[in-house]
């Protein structure tokens, strides 16, 4: 099993000249490649395959001394990252999408290098990267087993981490306790609403700091053009938007912990954001609830802790009653489920929570659960 642990550095002065300058020859280098397959296909109709292109590595080394100062396999890892993207390209034209054909990178806009295989070491608080050196490293987590690939990124506020892709021993088959199991619906009003009836409020992070947003965006509005002012609000804005994301990150990450801890199973909806977003009026409010990001932090928290998560289709989990089974319609403004055939009258959230949870439950042949019966 592989697993991800991202963590915080803080390289001296001269390393983080060197890093600046690995991302720069890493962006030329995505960019040559990009350019040598761009080429190859329009004047002979072939694409060129990632070791085709790694091969020609040596000869712009020769060219290009300054090459050398990245390690041979991140450079490498670079163009791995354009056949990835042409893959992908390719499939989604595949699939009847319209997918952008891979881009240039312009200066500034390449934020990362990788080390595959080797060419880094942890040392206590430390880290090795070659090229690079011993840069200190903020570790506030074990790592629990090997690590396989390391990859050093720059924010757009200048700071730097490090993520570790580790390989580490699988876990054993999820036992489901029916006394720790719950059904979860996610909505705008509550973040979530669970089957045993408890909530988590929105947060709202991106909502509470529009107001601040669109003040420092106005200043930046009124900068001129390559001018050093606006070099700072371009920074300012950036501040916002990150402290918007770590707010979200540091809220998804301890409740999905909470619930990986609390519970043995958990059925969440199996939501396509994508077409939900297409609602003018939702739009904002769905993307920053960011419930992708809940579901997938749950999701690979859960196969580490021994939990089960199941994604069900959410399909009439509002309206059928819980009770007797029965379609309630419902307009988005109804907020309490009234079922004429039972007399149930619960919170319309809370009431697909537990269906969510049955379905769940049925989806791995468990057909029933008592603590959750009405």
């Amino acid at each position: 099993m592989r697993k991800a642990y991202k963590f915080r550095i803080y390289p001296t002065k001269p390393q983080i000249r060197q890093m600046e300058r690995s991302l720069e020859i890493c962006r030329q280098v995505y960019n040559r490649t990009l350019a040598e397959r761009k080429k190859a296909y329009e004047e002979t109709g072939k694409t060129l395959s990632k070791y085709t292109l790694n091969n020609l590595l040596p000869q712009w080394k020769a060219e290009n001394p300054e090459y050398n100062e990245v390690f041979s396999q991140t450079l490498q890892e670079v163009q791995e990252r354009i056949d990835l993207a042409f893959k992908h390209f390719f499939r989604r034209m595949k699939n009847g999408e319209k997918p952008g054909y891979p881009r240039f990178k312009s200066k500034g806009w390449y934020d990362s290098f990788t080390y595959p295989q080797m060419g880094f070491k942890l040392k206590d608080d430390h880290i090795y990267l070659s090229k690079i050196g011993d840069v200190y490293v903020k570790f506030h987590r074990q790592i629990e087993g090997n690590v396989k690939r390391v990859t050093v990124r720059r924010t757009a506020c200048t700071k730097w981490y490090v993520s570790l892709t580790i390989e580490a021993e699988d876990t054993p088959a999820p036992i489901v306790d029916l006394n720790k199991v719950i059904g979860i619906d996610v909505g705008l009003s509550s973040f979530l609403t669970m089957s045993d009836g408890s909530c988590v409020l929105n947060p709202r992070f991106f909502r509470t700091e529009e107001k601040e947003l669109v003040r420092v965006q106005r200043k930046l509005s009124k900068t001129e053009k390559g001018s050093s002012e606006r070099k700072e609000a371009i920074k300012i804005v950036q501040r916002v938007h990150e402290r918007i994301s770590n707010k979200r990150y540091d809220f998804v990450h301890q409740l999905s912990r909470q619930l990986v801890n609390n519970y043995s199973f958990i059925a969440l909806e199996d939501l396509n954001i994508k077409n939900m977003i297409k609602d003018h009026y939702l739009a904002k409010s769905i993307a920053d609830a960011a419930w992708n990001k809940l579901i997938t932090a749950t999701k690979y928290k859960a196969e580490s802790a021994g939990s089960m998560v199941v994604l069900v289709n959410p399909a009439n989990t509002s309206k059928m009653c819980s009770r007797c089974g029965l379609l309630v319609e419902k307009a988005l403004a109804d907020r309490v489920h009234k079922c004429d055939s039972c007399g149930l009258i619960m919170d319309r959230d809370h009431n697909a929570a537990i269906n969510i949870l049955r379905l769940g439950l049925q989806s791995v042949g468990i057909k029933t659960v008592e603590a959750h019966r009405l």
